[in-house]
């Protein structure tokens, strides 16, 4: 199936491609799958670079998913996947010094974000809501996660509904009103992005629309319904830690 290539977009463009013909579930996340779907990601303020490219299958196809990197020029790192390989996979491209990292089911950092069930997109990445929601859910964000979920930003509308090429507000809902800690991170880390983004566009250097439609998220979350799980948590509130600390997964390679 040839070697990785050098383009991190061209070369999960190829991952998917190759996957889908194996009747596959993978799919992009992270970033690498935001500047799949978002242009605002490949130019300046937002753009960065990609040290590695992040999918998402399922654990029901571990085997098939080591198979097909192998084949499309991978070396797997053993010792990890060894360890790790029930919720998370990790394989070396060596020509470009570059990591695929394969989440399975779930994107866990300090929460967890379950895709099994929805990895059956048209699209090659995740859908705008999920991608922003991994964004969302980091509590201690880097300055990578606040230009990709701006990016999205930028790009994405906001849109009721689940299922079509906006940022779901449906979605987002699903997750974050059931779930207390869910949706105190989101609605915490959504401020301070949108903080961001009104600098960056108040000094012309990205579009004035991301801000107002991360406003619109939040808005939401604040009036939408909550499950009584959530609101039994909300009780307890900040006085007991809402969040898992993302594990710092041991993997090296030369």
């Amino acid at each position: 199936m040839g070697a990785p290539l050098e383009s991190p977009l061209d070369e999960a463009a190829r991952v998917v491609d190759a996957a889908g013909r194996e009747s596959l579930a993978l799919r992009l996340t992270g970033g690498v799958g935001i500047a799949t779907i978002s242009p605002s990601a490949l130019r300046p303020p937002l753009r960065r670079t990609y040290g590695d490219i992040d999918y998402v299958g399922r654990r029901g196809d571990v085997r098939r998913i080591e198979a097909l990197f192998e084949a499309l020029g991978y070396v797997p790192e053993d010792e990890f996947n060894n360890l790790h390989g029930e919720r998370r996979l990790f394989f070396i491209d060596r020509a470009n010094k570059r990591e695929a990292d394969v989440f399975l089911d779930n994107v866990d950092a300090c929460h967890q974000l379950r895709l099994a069930e929805r990895l059956e997109t048209a699209s090659p990445s995740l859908s705008a809501a999920d991608l922003l929601l991994s964004k969302l859910q980091v509590v201690e964000t880097t300055p990578k996660d606040y230009l990709d979920a701006i990016a999205l930003l930028c790009d994405h509308e906001i849109v009721e509904e689940d299922g079509g090429e906006g940022i779901s507000l449906r979605r987002i809902a699903d997750v974050c009103c059931s779930d207390w800690g869910w949706w105190r991170t989101v609605t915490m880390v959504a401020g301070r992005t949108a903080e961001m983004a009104e600098r960056m566009a108040a000094s012309g250097e990205i579009d004035s629309a991301a801000a107002p439609r991360l406003h619109r998220v939040v808005e939401h979350l604040e009036t939408a319904p909550k499950s009584r799980k959530w609101k039994m948590r909300a009780r307890i509130g900040d006085r007991v830690r809402w969040h898992e600390e993302p594990e710092g997964l041991e993997h090296s390679y030369t």
